[in-house]
């Protein structure tokens, strides 16, 4: 249902690797992509938008590569996602909208765009409270909500 793009994903296995090495080493994609197998040109794309994002930072020459800009506590998956794909939506209901009697009431046509927002805002949040250390740590911070059958 909720599926990451490979920027995503690819970002995500670098940052872990940033986060498991030591915080003031610079790490070159070729490491990263020695470590993982993701391909070298994509990644050093999306190290590129993270850097502009600032949750990177850079150095060039032969000690250069990349680094944690900020602490890995402080990064979310929120960010990272946000920062290489946008905020995900899960229905394209808005459209409805914006040509059905002339664009009033979005729910009136589409039923399921409020039980389907609240889902996607709930997935959200889990991403935005998730943070680089809990990942790298295995720890996930899901509400009981989540949990309950």
């Amino acid at each position: 249902m909720l599926k990451l793009t490979k920027r995503s994903e690819y970002g995500l296995v670098a940052l872990l690797h940033l986060t498991e090495s030591r915080a003031a080493e610079f790490v070159s994609v070729r490491e990263i992509c020695d470590s993982h197998p993701l391909p070298r040109r994509l990644v050093a794309e999306v190290l590129k938008d993270l850097h502009a994002a600032g949750l990177v930072s850079s150095r060039r020459g032969v000690l250069g590569g990349y680094s944690l800009a900020l602490s890995a506590e402080t990064i979310t998956l929120g960010d990272v996602v946000g920062a290489l794909e946008g905020k995900p939506t899960m229905t394209e209901c808005e459209l409805v909208g914006t040509w059905a009697n002339g664009g009033t009431d979005v729910e009136a046509y589409c039923p399921i765009k409020n039980p389907l927002e609240r889902l996607r805002t709930g997935i959200w949040n889990l991403l935005a409270e998730t943070t680089l250390q809990d990942l790298a740590q295995g720890r996930f911070r899901i509400s009981p909500s989540m949990t309950a059958s």
